[in-house]
């Protein structure tokens, strides 16, 4: 992917996201929406860019034909992926909605264990789209004068 469309994936991603955040946090806690939405919106733009600068490494690391990744492949992307999201949004989520450690870390797993689902659905979602408008892109082409 080049980087016009690593960053028009991230945006759809996120933008997905953040309506399924926004809704988990106004659930789960009792904080307000304007908080719940500032805290989905930083978590998110957060996400984008580590989700950038993972993939653009994932991508030089495992080679850049994802359409061929497997499901294992899918698993292991997304489990590194969010291992380091957590990593880097912890204290922020601590901070925000002010409580402790373990309790933030136990509704991380949560979102993590949703999040590596909602990944791989979305990413092999992606990838089979993108394919088939390659495909479409690319079949009109060589067939525009028939």
């Amino acid at each position: 992917m080049n980087t016009k469309e690593r960053i028009i994936h991230s945006i759809l991603f996120e933008v997905i996201a953040l309506c399924f955040m926004i809704s988990a946090t106004r659930l789960f806690t009792d904080v307000e929406f304007s908080s719940a939405t500032g805290l989905a919106i930083s978590l998110s733009l957060i996400a984008m860019c580590w989700n950038y600068i993972y993939n653009l490494g994932f991508d030089h690391k495992f080679g850049s034909e994802r359409i061929n990744r497997s499901f294992k492949m899918r698993i292991f992307h997304g489990l590194i992926f969010e291992l380091g999201l957590t990593i880097i949004t912890l204290p922020l989520m601590m901070w925000v909605l002010q409580l402790d450690f373990w309790t933030v870390f136990i509704m991380d797993i949560g979102l993590v264990l949703f999040f590596l689902i909602y990944a791989i659905i979305f990413n092999w979602c992606y990838d089979l789209i993108r394919a088939r408008i390659t495909y479409i892109i690319h079949y009109s082409k060589t067939n525009k004068y028939e």
